[in-house]
């Protein structure tokens, strides 16, 4: 008999939609978390992304920088590999609504004033996979055939 988890955290899904989500948001998702865990592609790493935070009122900065950047950079990875891809699109959502709520919210909708447009997307490419599972081609699908 199949545990909870088991029923449910690896349902196949046989369709390529999601990979084709997977794949795009993995990568933007992991150079995200990359700026601020590790400074690459012109951020600030985690004393710098840290620091930022810490003004805005996301306290304590330093551990709010490592758990948003450790939730897109292993999100973006989990992604990218169809891996707890369901339980993870929920971490990720969930990182885009803070990011909305406490930084892109009042400048309104577009990005080119730092709005929420971009954040909006993300959020709903991770809703999308969180309802819909990996799809094919992902490590889920691979441990859904040995739970069977």
């Amino acid at each position: 008999m199949k545990t909870l988890i088991q029923q449910h955290a690896f349902v196949a899904n046989e369709s390529f939609a999601p990979l084709a989500l997977r794949i795009a948001a993995g990568i933007i998702f992991m150079a995200h978390g990359a700026q601020k865990l590790f400074g690459w592609f012109g951020g600030y790493g985690l004393e710098g992304t840290g620091q930022w935070m810490a003004s805005i009122g996301l306290e304590p900065g330093y551990f709010m920088a490592l758990m948003a950047g450790s939730a897109e950079f292993f999100g973006g990875l989990f992604l990218l590999l169809g891996l707890l891809t369901r339980a993870t699109s929920t971490v990720l959502a969930f990182t885009m609504v803070v990011a909305i709520a406490a930084v892109h919210l009042p400048n309104g909708l577009f990005m080119s004033n730092n709005g929420y447009e971009f954040g909006l997307a993300l959020m709903v490419i991770s809703i999308s996979t969180a309802i819909s599972g990996a799809g094919k081609l992902s490590i889920d699908n691979i441990l859904n055939a040995r739970f069977k």
